[in-house]
């Protein structure tokens, strides 16, 4: 078996090492001091293996690879349409994943969305002949697959689901605090790792941590959301939705 897990391996080398002199130094060499060395090597050992087992398969460089992949091709899309619409986040049905619509025609009545979306990429949302659009998967459409149950309606639920995706599993930010008003939900993200970008995929589908926040807003209220603003300022970000019926 091949160990590619550098702390894994570190910590075999210190655990096995300090095992093997451990009672060299105690019993022939007689000496305390490096028998407390060795000993606490073998403590780092371990120390090392259990990090490398809690350590991710793939490491944040590849992870950004793929996210900027993504989202290249889907800016090159959207380009070849001429499409800045902003995205509709559609929550999961059970006939359909949790998605991102993207009209082809503007203001065209993206609040009377029928049925489940199709599982394709060009697809009709209404009965108009113009409600057409695009549906794409965004990192917030993906984030939803690690929740371990559906967030309700209220606002300390949809709260409590983006701490733990945004600050506990992926560590892109140190506190999210969630309001609801009407139709609006304004959501407080503090020292954001990630910030907007005037770029074409970010106009139309948001940044990555304001797609997480779409589509868990989205899914908790079981209602299609559109990002209606997105600011940074200093160490903290705000982010607006608007919830559509």
């Amino acid at each position: 078996m091949t160990i590619k897990n550098p702390y894994q391996l570190l910590g075999i080398v210190l655990a096995v090492g300090g095992a093997v002199l451990a009672p060299i130094f105690y019993f022939i060499v007689g000496s305390p001091p490096l028998t407390a060395t060795v000993i606490s090597a073998m403590i780092l050992g371990f120390t090392c293996v259990a990090i490398g087992n809690s350590r991710p398969y793939l490491s944040a460089e590849a992870a950004q690879m793929l996210l900027k992949t993504g989202m290249e091709n889907t800016t090159a899309l959207l380009e070849e349409l001429g499409l800045q619409n902003k995205a509709t986040y559609i929550p999961s049905t059970p006939h359909s994943p949790s998605r991102a619509l993207i009209t082809l025609v503007d203001n065209s009545g993206t609040n009377i969305i029928t049925g489940n979306l199709p599982k394709r990429l060009i697809v009709r949302f209404g009965p108009n002949s113009e409600d057409l659009g695009i549906a794409v998967t965004t990192p917030g459409n993906v984030s939803i697959e690690l929740l371990e149950t559906k967030p309700g309606p209220a606002a300390e639920e949809m709260e409590t689901a983006l701490n733990y995706l945004l600050t506990g599993v992926l560590d892109i930010a140190h506190n999210v605090s969630v309001q609801i008003t009407g139709s609006k939900v304004e959501v407080k993200i503090n020292t954001p790792e990630m910030s907007y970008e005037n770029i074409w995929y970010y106009k139309c589908l948001g940044s990555p941590i304001a797609s997480i926040t779409a589509a868990v807003v989205a899914e908790s209220l079981n209602k299609p959301v559109k990002i209606a603003e997105e600011r940074y300022q200093k160490n903290n970000g705000i982010i607006i939705l608007d919830i559509l019926t």
